[in-house]
């Protein structure tokens, strides 16, 4: 690739741009806010994420969309998925119809209910085919990859040659990258992984222990199951990175904004509270009013998503939605 650039200098924007400048690659990042763009070109600091991580000395940041994309041939979405279908509108008209698209947003959009590749599909039709839209995604903390610790994920897209090339440039020896050709299981796994992040966030701050928490993890993966069954995905996604590798990171680590959230409901804040003190967004908190809505509309049971909505939504106290989904009437233990 001659050019690559990655719109949105957030967490992982910014992290994927280190990756690639260390295998000397030429990327540009853009940021929405001026402060960003000048922090990150005149000190090599990214002023609102990562602040503590130096960036490579000539990675170029700018605040123009037309500059970011002129002349490259990969283009890397790096937007929460709520705001991806405006950014992708706005740079539609800047495509010069032979880019490789790929998204590493996780979430389900609401009302519509689409993926972030499914977005893009819709958004950027005539100006790139489908064939040239692709994911990265995975168990891949931002903040672990910044600092080139080992991380391993995965590439999808609706054409395998793309998902090669995904691949390929992606690729370094501190991350790694694997093939799936399951494009719709691989953004389920990493949409839902976040809701489930919430609710073992909760488990924890509430202080409801390890039994529950291994449980919530468990029925979680059971419910990514059975979106993707109806939506035609391969069950064994979900037994890989995107799927059981996604919950595990995200469920437990420290650095999960989604389980942040949890863990400070579970310790009795508000959600509005919690926002308002976060400058990240915890895509879960979005992806379970989709999910929801999408549970009910295709009539699928999803208990887990179900209680995160009515927690964070209708104000249900995390006490009461634990003894409904505990006292639940009796059932056997299917795999879908």
């Amino acid at each position: 690739m001659k050019k690559i650039s990655i719109i949105g200098a957030g967490s992982f924007g910014t992290a994927l741009a280190v990756v690639l400048k260390d295998k000397d690659v030429d990327v540009s990042i853009w940021a929405r806010e001026k402060e960003v763009v000048d922090g990150i070109n005149e000190s090599g600091y990214n002023p609102s994420y990562l602040t503590d991580i130096e960036l490579p000395k000539n990675l170029r940041a700018t605040h123009s969309l037309k500059e970011a994309v002129d002349h490259a041939e990969m283009i890397v979405f790096a937007t929460p998925s709520h705001a991806l279908r405006e950014v992708a509108g706005k740079i539609k008209p800047l495509l010069g119809g032979k880019e490789i698209i790929v998204s590493i947003a996780k979430g389900i959009e609401k009302n519509t209910l689409m993926t972030p590749s499914q977005i893009l599909v819709d958004v950027l039709d005539e100006a790139v085919l489908e064939d040239q839209i692709g994911v990265l995604t995975g168990p891949s903390h931002a903040e672990e990859v910044a600092l080139l610790k080992p991380t391993t994920v995965v590439s999808a897209a609706y054409s395998k040659r793309v998902a090669r090339i995904i691949q390929e440039t992606f690729m370094t020896s501190r991350f790694r990258v694997y093939l799936n050709n399951d494009i719709i299981g691989v953004e389920i796994g990493g949409a839902l992984k976040n809701i489930m992040a919430i609710a073992a966030g909760i488990v924890d701050g509430a202080e409801l222990g390890d039994n529950a928490k291994a449980a919530l993890m468990t029925r979680g993966l059971h419910e990514m199951k059975r979106m993707g069954a109806v939506l035609g995905a391969s069950m064994d996604t979900f037994s890989g990175l995107t799927g059981m590798g996604d919950l595990i990171v995200t469920c437990t680590s420290k650095h999960s904004r989604n389980r942040f959230v949890g863990y400070s409901i579970g310790q009795g804040k508000k959600l509005d509270e919690i926002k308002a003190g976060m400058n990240m967004v915890a895509e879960g908190v979005k992806t379970a009013e989709s999910v929801c809505q999408w549970s009910q509309e295709n009539g699928v049971e999803m208990p887990i998503t179900e209680a995160v909505y009515k927690v964070l939504f209708k104000n249900i106290p995390p006490a009461q939605m634990v003894e409904e989904l505990m006292t639940r009437n009796p059932k056997e233990e299917k795999m879908i």
